[in-house]
């Protein structure tokens, strides 16, 4: 089984233990993977903040009516999981989520807020800007202003071929480039296609890098890639492809590292399980 089936397998089992009724992309038509209700999709409603920042958001997500599935709805959406994870602590400590994430220290404050969706201008040369599936900004005297979150979940399996970076990247802004030119080199191996890469999708990243290092320079962005890791090869070969982009962010002295949403539940759960307990049973009972 490939890791797509098994995520898939895994969500939809969750949805028949818990009396989930499920539907299709066109409600009466497709895979029937679709909550009929987005909220049956999430541990917590959305909070009407998380809700703007979606639908601000260039990807649709909660674009849907009465014949039509929000993208969201799907039990196996990277924005679904997203937000079940990281949403829970907006109105609690961040900085809890923040260790959990390895991002920083245990009983730092730094953390002041989480966005989902937010955007980082690379060059007004371009139209559009890309979306950060979620970021947790720091009080403005820290070094360290933000912690980028590219989130991954069934998408990372699927048969699907993502796109290289498009060569505008590397002809229109050659001076965002000078600091970092290990990352440059290797922006040219997946430009304008990238056919080494099966799983991680090192062209969002690498644009994610040059939008935060324009907002917050070099030194003053950490990323974080959240992704969900299956049994065999796809997995095996999933983390060794995070672990080759992460040697050559680090040879550029970009602060890039991974951890698993299965290591950050399991985590969750060691260290702060008291008080937490109905949202790490949900993620626990779901995803591992």
């Amino acid at each position: 089984m490939n890791g797509f089936k098994y995520i898939l397998t895994k969500q939809i089992s969750w949805a028949d233990r818990n009396n989930i009724r499920l539907v299709g992309s066109e409600i009466t038509k497709g895979r029937l993977v679709y909550t009929e209700d987005l909220d049956k999709n999430l541990f917590e409603p959305l909070l009407p903040e998380t809700r703007t920042e979606f639908e601000q958001g260039d990807g649709g997500e909660l674009k849907g009516d009465s014949t039509r599935s929000a993208k969201m709805c799907a039990v196996h959406s990277s924005s679904a999981i997203c937000v079940n994870v990281l949403q829970y602590w907006k109105n609690k400590n961040i900085s809890t989520l923040a260790y959990a994430l390895g991002l920083c220290r245990k009983g730092s404050q730094s953390a002041s807020s989480i966005h989902f969706e937010k955007k980082f201008k690379i060059s007004d040369k371009f139209q559009f800007n890309p979306n950060i599936d979620a970021v947790i900004l720091n009080k403005q005297s820290d070094k360290i202003k933000a912690f980028g979150i590219e989130c991954k979940f069934s998408e990372a399996y699927s048969l699907r071929n993502h796109p290289g970076l498009k060569e505008k990247y590397l002809t229109d802004i050659t001076e965002q480039w000078k600091d970092i030119p290990n990352l440059f080199d290797f922006a040219k191996t997946i430009s304008p296609e990238d056919k080494s890469f099966n799983h991680l999708h090192p062209a969002q990243l690498i644009k994610h890098i040059l939008g935060l290092k324009k907002k917050y320079g070099k030194s003053g962005f950490r990323l974080l890639y959240l992704w969900y890791d299956v049994l065999g090869q796809d997995g095996c070969r999933h983390r060794a492809e995070i672990e080759e982009f992460a040697k050559i962010s680090k040879k550029d002295s970009i602060k890039f590292h991974s951890i698993s949403y299965q290591e950050l539940i399991t985590k969750l759960k060691k260290d702060y399980y008291n008080g937490n307990e109905k949202y790490i049973d949900y993620l626990t009972d779901r995803y591992l």
